[in-house]
């Protein structure tokens, strides 16, 4: 079924095309107006979710959402889905449409602001010299497969209309700075999704685009594709459809914070939620919203997805009043960490959209604009098997070893002194050390099976402690029984001053 839904929809596009001829025209009014809504959008979700972030782990928030109201909006200057998201639309601006990952690493990491999981992952791994095109690998981000570039990737497809590989071009580029497969897919999937609101206005469309953007072979399009089948069998239910994913999706996530948890980060999951939002919202826009933020977990950054590609399709001008009547208020307040306001934002938006409408065989005819439609085309298959998370030991087990002088914190053992060791024994293909990431971590050195594998340290390059990271992990054991064993240095990291060591467990893979 998932198959002929994708090849039916292949169908469609091409017979649209040849009735269509190879241009679609849109008046510059009208494309300024659709990226409008597209931030709008964005802006409008992530406030409305807000309140909910993670707080509905692996359940449908059925209580009382917080009403809205119009200075809500001012939550969004302060949001990471648009400052990181207008950090990558600088980097083109900058740089020109041919930006590469080396352009897009070098612009982020050099950012000073708080960032989470496989964006701070990638940011430490820059700073410590891992090559750009690595930063996302799962060799060196443990956290590859979670949401990061999904939430920051819009700025690709508001300035795509109609151009699905284009967008993907770019997508490739960026989002390869921070995630790898899955997670690269997931900002592919949604700036798709935008490229074709630009045009079309039937939320299954959208989603079914989206599908045609990604490898058909990917955990995530075989989720999506779920999503869409599921809809067709329940489409007046998606409660139904919610319990359904998380039946068979909600499950075996590698990153160190929902491990055998139900905190649940991952791209694909959430990523369904956008497409259950969208698909069952029907086109309204509250609706939209409501649905994508009651499916739970990354409860603000779903809706702003659906919110902005819902954005597109209305327009500016068409999401009703009660929902950006807050906009004008702070249109020329800029983001947090950025140089652009909503104003300005939209106006770059649209010259790097007219900019690659001309790149790819369309044109400018004063009032008019011309795109040269490109037929979706997804990358090639990459993908990484983990295995399966299979055990989750915490520091108090009584696997664990610890000589030296270790001091216990609610959860954790903390060491600063050198030479402090904590081993384990564990059976399985991968492990993750699991610890936090401190202000002013020290390091140490990883052994396995009696040889060192690396020195790492645990130095968040934040002023703020992060915890549930990913201390040292390593993927592709031969399966058996392996030692680890971590010794602390009683060294800081660069210039900073602190020596001390935290862990809070080992997630086991097998």
């Amino acid at each position: 079924m998932k198959r002929a839904i994708l090849c039916s929809f292949l169908t469609l596009a091409a017979t649209a095309q040849t009735r269509q001829g190879p241009y679609r025209e849109i008046t510059l009014e009208q494309l300024r107006d659709k990226i409008a809504g597209g931030w709008a959008g964005q802006m409008i979700g992530v406030s409305f979710g807000a309140p909910t972030e993670f707080r509905a782990l692996g359940r449908i928030i059925e209580e009382d959402l917080p009403p809205w109201t119009p200075d809500r909006i001012k939550n969004s200057l302060n949001q990471d889905d648009l400052y990181v998201d207008m950090t990558l639309a600088h980097v083109l601006d900058e740089k020109g449409l041919d930006a590469s990952t080396e352009d897009f690493a070098a612009a982020f990491a050099q950012t000073q602001y708080s960032l989470w999981h496989a964006n701070l992952a990638a940011r430490r791994n820059l700073r410590r010299g891992i090559p750009p095109a690595l930063a996302g690998h799962p060799r060196y981000n443990a956290h590859a497969d979670d949401i990061d570039f999904q939430i920051e990737a819009d700025f690709i497809g508001l300035m795509a209309p109609g151009l699905y590989q284009a967008s993907n071009r770019i997508a490739e580029r960026a989002g390869r700075v921070m995630n790898y497969g899955d997670g690269i897919y997931g900002g592919m999937f949604v700036s798709c999704m935008y490229a074709a609101a630009f045009f079309e206005n039937d939320p299954r469309r959208l989603v079914e685009t989206g599908l045609a953007c990604i490898p058909s072979r990917s955990p995530y399009a075989r989720l999506i594709a779920d999503v869409l089948a599921w809809h067709k069998q329940y489409p007046d239910d998606w409660r139904k459809v919610w319990h359904l994913i998380q039946e068979k999706w909600d499950r075996n996530d590698p990153c160190p914070a929902g491990a055998l948890r139900p905190f649940n980060i991952d791209a694909k999951l959430n990523g369904a939620y956008i497409a259950l939002g969208l698909l069952y919202g029907g086109g309204d826009f509250g609706r939209t919203l409501e649905i994508s933020t009651r499916a739970g977990q990354d409860s603000d950054c779903n809706p702003a997805s659906a919110g902005g590609i819902l954005g597109v399709v209305l327009g500016y001008n068409g999401i009703p009043d009660v929902w950006k009547s807050g906009i004008p208020a702070i249109a020329n307040e800029k983001f947090r960490y950025t140089d652009y306001s909503f104003n300005t934002i939209v106006e770059s938006t649209l010259k790097r959209a007219l900019a690659l409408i001309e790149r790819h065989g369309g044109r400018r005819e004063g009032d008019r604009v011309l795109v040269r439609l490109q037929q979706p085309r997804a990358p090639r298959l990459e993908t990484w098997n983990f295995g399966t998370v299979a055990e989750r030991i915490p520091v108090d087990d009584p696997r664990w070893q610890f000589s030296g002088p270790w001091r216990t914190e609610k959860d954790q053992r903390i060491a600063s002194d050198k030479g402090a060791e904590a081993s384990i024994r564990f059976r399985g293909t991968g492990a993750i050390l699991v610890g936090p990431y401190l202000a002013e971590g020290g390091k140490a050195d990883v052994y396995l099976d009696g040889k060192l594998d690396r020195t790492v340290d645990v130095c968040s390059d934040e002023k703020a402690n992060k915890r549930d990271e990913s201390v040292w992990h390593v993927y592709g054991l031969r399966p058996g029984e392996h030692t680890l064993r971590l010794v602390v240095r009683g060294e800081p990291f660069g210039e900073h001053t602190g020596t001390a060591v935290a862990l809070q467990g080992l997630v086991v893979l097998r």
